[in-house]
Formats: C-alpha cells, sequence, structure tokens
C-alpha cells in the first residue's frame, strides 16, 4: 500500500512538472515593435563671479536648457521619421536686465515609402515648423518686440524624394514641390511689414487703412542634407542644412539654414558641445541700434555661435 502511494506521488509530481514545462514551452514572445525612440534633455550652466577683482568685470550667469525628442518607425518599406527640437536660455549680468540668449521650437516630420527594401531612395513627404517661445528685443531696448512666439513661424510642407542612410547617419532631401508658409502673428510686428509680409497701409496723415498681413505663403524647390554620426571616439557631429527658393518672387535668391554642432562627452551625463547656427534669408530685414532707437536694415547673414558644458539626460 506504501508503495502505491508512492507511486502515486510520483506520477502526480511528473504529471505537475510536465504540465509546468509546457506552460513555459508556450509562453508568447515580447511583442515586437518597429518604433525607435529617443528622449534627451539637457542643462548648460557658465557663471562668473569677481570678488576684489583689480582688472574689473561683471558677474553674470548663463543658463541654457534644451530637449531633443524622437520617434521614429521603420518596417519594411515605409519609415517615418519624427523630431522635436526646443531650446531656451538666458543671461543676467550685474548691471542689466535678464537677457534671451536661445530660444527655439522645431519640430520635423518626414513619412516615406520605397518600392522595394534594398533601395535607399524614398518617395517621400516632410513637414517642417519653426517658431520661439517668448518676445526678442534689440537689446538695450526691450520696449519694442522684434520677434515674438509664431511671430515669426515657418510652416514647410512638400514631396519629393529622399535618399536615407542610416548605417552612415546621413540624410539627403530634395523637393521640387513645397509650400513655405511665413506666420507673423503679432499684429504690430505684421503692420512694419516683419519678416516678407505685407505691411499695414496708411494715408498721408499716418491713419491706419488696412493692417498688414499675418501670413505669407510662397511655392519653391526645397533641398536638405543632415548627417549624424560619430567622427571620433566620443566626439558626435551634427550637421544640418537647407536651402529653399521660391519660384515666382525672386526665382534663385536662397534661402539659407545651416547648423553645426559637436557633441563631445565626458562621460554618462556631463557633456560638452561646440556649433554655429547661419541663417541667410533675404526677407528677414537686420535691425540696429541708431540713436537708441531699432532701425531696419537690408538682409544680413546671421550667425550664432555656441559653446557649452552641462549635463544631459537620454531616456
Amino acid at each position: 500500500m506504501k508503495f502505491k502511494i508512492c507511486f502515486t506521488i510520483l506520477l502526480l509530481l511528473a504529471f505537475m512538472q510536465n504540465i509546468h514545462s509546457q506552460v513555459i514551452a508556450i509562453t508568447l514572445p515580447d511583442s515586437i515593435t518597429y518604433w525607435e525612440k529617443t528622449n534627451k534633455v539637457g542643462l548648460d550652466v557658465s557663471q562668473i563671479a569677481f570678488v576684489n577683482w583689480s582688472v574689473g568685470g561683471n558677474n553674470s550667469v548663463t543658463i541654457l536648457g534644451k530637449g531633443e525628442f524622437d520617434r521614429n518607425y521603420n518596417k519594411g518599406n515605409l519609415n517615418w521619421d519624427n523630431e522635436l527640437v526646443v531650446r531656451y536660455g538666458f543671461n543676467s549680468q550685474e548691471g542689466q536686465e535678464t537677457r534671451k540668449t536661445d530660444d527655439q521650437i522645431q519640430l520635423t516630420s518626414t513619412f516615406g515609402y520605397r518600392s522595394d527594401t534594398i533601395s535607399h531612395w524614398y518617395y517621400s513627404a516632410k513637414f517642417n515648423f519653426n517658431t520661439q517661445f517668448t518676445n526678442g528685443y534689440a537689446y538695450p531696448n526691450t520696449t519694442d518686440e522684434i520677434s515674438a512666439p509664431f511671430a515669426p513661424a515657418y510652416i514647410f510642407l512638400g514631396v519629393g524624394g529622399e535618399y536615407i542612410r542610416k548605417d552612415l547617419g546621413l540624410n539627403a532631401y530634395f523637393s521640387p514641390l513645397t509650400d513655405k508658409t511665413t506666420l507673423v502673428l503679432n499684429q504690430t510686428l505684421a503692420n512694419q511689414g516683419a519678416f516678407g509680409v505685407r505691411a499695414a497701409v496708411y494715408d498721408e496723415e499716418g491713419k491706419l487703412i488696412s493692417e498688414g498681413k499675418k501670413s505669407r505663403t510662397e511655392l519653391g524647390i526645397l533641398i536638405t542634407n543632415s548627417i549624424k554620426r560619430k567622427i571620433f571616439k566620443n566626439i558626435v557631429l551634427d550637421h544640418r542644412i537647407s536651402f529653399y527658393t521660391d519660384y515666382i518672387n525672386k526665382f534663385g535668391n536662397i534661402d539659407i539654414d545651416w547648423q553645426w554642432s559637436l557633441d563631445m562627452t565626458v562621460n554618462q551625463y556631463v557633456k560638452a558641445n561646440i556649433g554655429a547656427h547661419i541663417i541667410y534669408d533675404d526677407d528677414i530685414k537686420a535691425t540696429e541700434e541708431v540713436n537708441g532707437e531699432p532701425i531696419k536694415v537690408g538682409p544680413k547673414l546671421q550667425l550664432k555661435q555656441m559653446l557649452g558644458v552641462g549635463v544631459t539626460y537620454t531616456f
């Protein structure tokens, strides 16, 4: 009897073990996702302080907050890249008001389809949006803004061909049909004809006849190129350039937007970066201060240089 009981127990244990093994064998694998996402946020801080410094100087602190968020989908013949870049910085210096040093909101979305899974060429549609968070001023004048949120804002929407080499970090895009819309939603700036919109009309006595338009639409050619790849150990190059010309208004007069940066990794969280941003747009009139008043002059090459060390967190 004891033998039968022991044998029965052993059979039950073996059966349960077999069930357990079968359960493990049919466990479903993790679901497959074709999305890749990257979130990167950072804070750069620089500070100078003087105490009894014989050659003089003003105490100052500069802070720059930045974020880069990518959502990319790739499956078979489909490729959809989305990127949001935000930056905002300011400088506080002894003896003067706080001044903005950087301000950017940029959203880019490119959808592509290729006829086979081997080719690097895609039929693509691209959307790009640029604007800023706060008003801009021709310092030291902080009364009359020279820019504002959605003044300007640029919207590009077009179709064309795109060459993608993810292994090289290379992307080239050509669109023979791109709509460019310039928004100037600040009526004061629109009345001035800022950023190429139609200015307000006044009579001989200076009375307003019609307000300036808040938008301008162009149709032209857009060419872009970007490279993002490691060029040395712990050094990543991020290069982006775009060329745009309008078919109707001054065809051949090219707007240029070129950004490049070198991101140098110190450790997992601390990074240094150096870069520049160059813009030329015939519709953007430069502002100069004459006798304390901002005066509009002709278009000029715009240059912004960047050098910073700070903390970056990627998740």
